[in-house]
């Protein structure tokens, strides 16, 4: 049986369901054919759109074109061509408008939402309304994600809410996290920082930030500042991250005393490697020994 051309919900929203920092307001698709009128479907005066006049929402949506190309634009953003594969989110406040072509028409899926959760992401930059094009290509695991949203919110049952902004906050994650590693694929980069990783695991043979560059053949500040951009910490957090997840497997699941670890681990003494633990996780190592209920 041939799909809809177009499907909407519009969703109702509790006291409770606000208390959850973040809720879903509509989601639904369009899928535009060549020459045909947009938008298909009309919607309630808030959501009113008219692409030659735009809109201003009072919510977030993130709007993504899996089929064709067209025309976007905002307050912060220039007129810009969006093709396939393409995430657009638009932020509450924004005035805004956009378009399929009319010669390749497209295919739109998209989701409503708003919370104090999203405007938190907004405030700390990993959201900005100067970059709302997010070009992360056609997923089918994002689209099932639409379309499970779109079902649940259609049967509208008891923790409805809960469960699809949970959702939408996968899909927030997923365009985040293919965004960033698409823009490092096969890149020499991503190769040099992989590398890096591989001997900082080695807690037998550990290496100082330094040491560890002239051994990728980088020099020193290049490889700190490109490490940092990829991961978001230091070589040298990441080097004691490192040593502290290994302290704590020994801890769980060894019987290997405090003095034998922290040799293991190259400190200096127990001492030196109590005071580590104890300033990264509060708890001495024998106490979290304790908490984990290691006997």
């Amino acid at each position: 049986m041939q799909q809809e051309r177009d499907k909407l919900c519009y969703l109702t929203i509790g006291d409770k369901d606000e208390r959850w920092g973040v809720v879903v307001t509509t989601v639904g698709y369009q899928f535009i054919p060549p020459g045909t009128r947009y938008p298909l479907s009309a919607h309630p005066d808030k959501y009113n759109f008219m692409p030659r006049v735009g809109r201003v929402l009072n919510e977030y949506q993130l709007v993504y074109i899996t089929k064709g190309s067209g025309r976007f634009s905002s307050r912060s953003c220039a007129e810009v061509h969006v093709k396939a594969g393409t995430m657009i989110l638009l932020f509450p406040g924004e005035w805004h408008s956009y378009h399929p072509d009319a010669e390749t028409g497209w295919d739109e899926y998209w989701v409503g939402f708003k919370g104090p959760y999203i405007d938190d992401r907004v405030e700390n930059r990993f959201l900005a309304r100067e970059h709302p094009l997010h070009v992360i290509g056609v997923s089918s695991g994002i689209v099932s994600l639409y379309e499970e949203v779109l079902q649940l919110a259609s049967a509208e049952k008891a923790g409805c809410q809960q469960i699809i902004s949970s959702i939408v906050l996968h899909i927030l994650g997923s365009v985040y996290y293919k965004e960033r590693n698409n823009s490092y694929a096969n890149t020499f980069v991503l190769e040099k920082v992989n590398a890096a990783r591989e001997l900082m695991r080695d807690m037998d043979n550990p290496l100082d930030v330094e040491a560890i560059a002239g051994k990728l053949g980088v020099g020193y500040s290049w490889f700190r500042k490109m490490f940092k951009e990829y991961t978001g910490i230091s070589p040298a957090q990441y080097q004691l991250q490192q040593r502290l997840l290994k302290a704590k497997e020994l801890l769980t699941n060894t019987n290997m005393n405090i003095a034998e670890i922290a040799y293991a681990l190259k400190f200096v003494n127990a001492g030196q490697f109590s005071t580590f633990f104890k300033h990264k996780e509060g708890v001495t190592p024998s106490d979290f020994r304790k908490m984990s209920g290691w006997k």
